[in-house]
């Protein structure tokens, strides 16, 4: 007896269709509030560890003492006239204005002429040592001071590149504008090179940045007894000065805890100091831009054509009239600034577009610097301009600045061979941390 052949099998359940994918979970509040603390605390430590942009603010200083110091030895034979005893703005109607505005100038002190000198002598030996980077944080506060006391004797005799400078020198005071390219970065570097060579070996004393304080100290007491400075100003240099103090004990303490607080409120300050000056030179071109927008001359295109046609702003005519002549030329030019300085802070957020406009606007000050005979407001402008210069093209060009000076100094006799390796540039300042000077710390401070 045969079985029955088995059933066939039931076919297949085909698989089910996949489904829309499931919406991602939202974080919780828990989650949420992690994230923040994380971020809060990555942006703290970001700008309490270190100096941000130590080339920038590298450029910014050596960019405005070279400005005022080719200003101040340009006018050398005019400085009577401009700030001196033989101005337009008499000595009377000096200290009438000092009185209402309580500017500082060390130039109402005095009716002297020996005086004038001395101070004049001031101001240009502390653009010598900013633009050198000898003893920045004192070499900050003279540079100030020289540039207070002579633009506030005579505040008529300015233009822009004044204010700019004006503005520059008092926010470079707060600033560790000597971290690198700067004498204090070669001191440091080599004080490195002893102590590795040397361990244990105490540090040799410092008896230059001694005498300076002493000195600085003196004279300040000297002023504040004689009541030449008001509660504000004498306050303020007297809290630079104990500042001063205060760093050079905290330098030679054995315990790294107080260094480690005041370099953490250094950093603090120079960071702010920093976007202070990237802010205040937005500021300059988003004003200039939107009163340019207001003007008649501005929106018809034709303001850029009455300058070229003062004698006062045309050192090279022959090349004023074909410009004017050009009515296109006239025409861009003056819509093209315009958009220029509106646009320019709203670039910032995208770093090839504000490389770009960046360029424009260091070209256009250079051309008016040629054009229209305004060297040093051109100058002034193109060093404000340079705190938003990449790190990596800051790096490059010091890297070739440094490249053709062993170059030069190589074929000298005596001198170091050619081949020589020269020390790394980016050797930090003695009151900046070891890691405020690495490469990698300036690229997180570009892209701050």
């Amino acid at each position: 007896m045969t079985s029955a052949p088995p059933p066939p099998p039931a076919p297949a359940t085909p698989p089910a269709p996949p489904g829309p994918p499931a919406p991602p979970k939202a974080p919780s509040a828990r989650e949420l509030r992690r994230r923040f603390e994380d971020a809060l605390t990555r942006g703290l430590g970001h700008i309490t560890t270190r100096a941000l942009g130590p080339y920038q603010t590298a450029v910014v200083r050596i960019g405005f003492a070279f400005t005022w110091l080719c200003f101040l030895l340009r006018e050398l034979p005019h400085r009577h006239e401009l700030y001196g005893p033989d101005g337009p703005w008499s000595f009377d109607l000096g200290k009438r204005l000092i009185s209402e505005t309580d500017a500082f100038t060390l130039l109402m002190w005095s009716r002297s002429d020996f005086w004038f000198e001395l101070v004049y002598l001031l101001a240009v030996a502390a653009a010598v040592m900013m633009l050198l980077g000898w003893r920045t944080r004192t070499a900050s506060v003279l540079f100030m001071v020289g540039v207070l006391s002579l633009q506030n004797r005579s505040i008529f005799m300015g233009d822009g590149g004044d204010n700019v400078i004006h503005l520059m020198a008092t926010y470079l005071v707060v600033t560790r504008c000597g971290q690198v390219w700067s004498l204090d970065a070669r001191r440091a570097r080599r004080q490195a090179e002893r102590a590795a060579a040397e361990p244990g070996a105490p540090a040799p004393p410092d008896r230059v940045g001694a005498v300076l304080w002493a000195v600085t100290g003196a004279a300040l007491a000297a002023a504040t007894v004689l009541g030449h400075l008001s509660w504000g100003w004498a306050l303020i240099f007297w809290g630079l000065w104990v500042a001063h103090a205060v760093w050079w004990a905290v330098r030679r303490a054995r315990s790294d805890e107080p260094r480690t607080v005041c370099d953490v409120l250094a950093n603090l300050v120079h960071n702010a100091g920093l976007f202070v000056i990237m802010a205040q030179v937005c500021f300059i071109y988003a004003t200039a831009g939107w009163y340019k927008v207001q003007g008649t001359r501005w929106q018809d295109g034709t303001a850029v054509y009455y300058p070229l046609k003062l004698d006062y702003f045309t050192p090279w005519p022959g090349l004023a009239d074909m410009m004017a002549s050009n009515g296109t030329m006239i025409m861009l030019l003056g819509y093209g600034t315009v958009i220029v300085q509106v646009a320019f802070p709203f670039t910032l957020f995208n770093r090839r577009l504000k490389n770009v406009l960046l360029t424009i606007m260091i070209i256009d000050h250079a051309s008016i610097a040629v054009i229209m005979g305004l060297p040093f407001f051109s100058a002034a402008m193109i060093s404000a301009d340079l705190v938003f210069l990449p790190t990596i093209f800051l790096v490059w060009a010091g890297a070739k600045v440094t490249g053709l000076k062993n170059l030069l100094l190589g074929r000298l006799p005596g001198t170091d061979p050619p081949g020589r390796q020269p020390p790394d540039a980016a050797a930090a300042d003695p009151a900046i941390p070891a890691q405020a000077g690495t490469p990698d710390a300036h690229a997180d401070a570009h892209r701050a």
